[in-house]
């Protein structure tokens, strides 16, 4: 697939201060082949990979899971407008548990971003 065709449907949720987190913690990935792999696979299949590669989290947010040489990678993202997808936020797991306050940020990211439609698109 096309790296600007996947790009034209990812958008990446920015702050009321304009600051995007989850794009600052995308570009300083390690392991960003691999996890743009994904990206391309999520946005093939609408958004809803399952299991083990996505998940449901709460309400319309989902979490994109990168497992890559004990690294954890998760991202945060929900699908707008029907195609598009939005990154809210994105940390590394180290627990097997997913943190609750790492779902609470993104949950913080969504409604921001619902309520003022601020993003970044590449």
């Amino acid at each position: 697939m096309d790296i600007n065709k996947i790009l034209e449907n990812l958008l990446f949720y920015r702050n009321s201060n304009g600051k995007s987190p989850i794009f600052d913690y995308y570009k300083n990935l390690d392991k960003k082949i691999k996890i743009a792999l994904y990206i391309s696979l999520l946005i093939e299949n609408n958004g809803k990979l399952g299991m083990p590669y996505s998940r449901h989290i709460l309400d319309k947010i989902w979490e994109l899971r990168v497992d890559f040489d004990k690294n954890y990678y998760r991202i945060f993202y929900f699908i707008f407008t029907g195609k598009q997808i939005v990154f809210l936020h994105g940390f590394n797991k180290k627990t097997n548990k997913t943190p609750s306050k790492e779902i609470k940020k993104a949950k913080n990211n969504y409604d921001d971003f619902i309520d003022n439609l601020n993003f970044i698109k590449l």
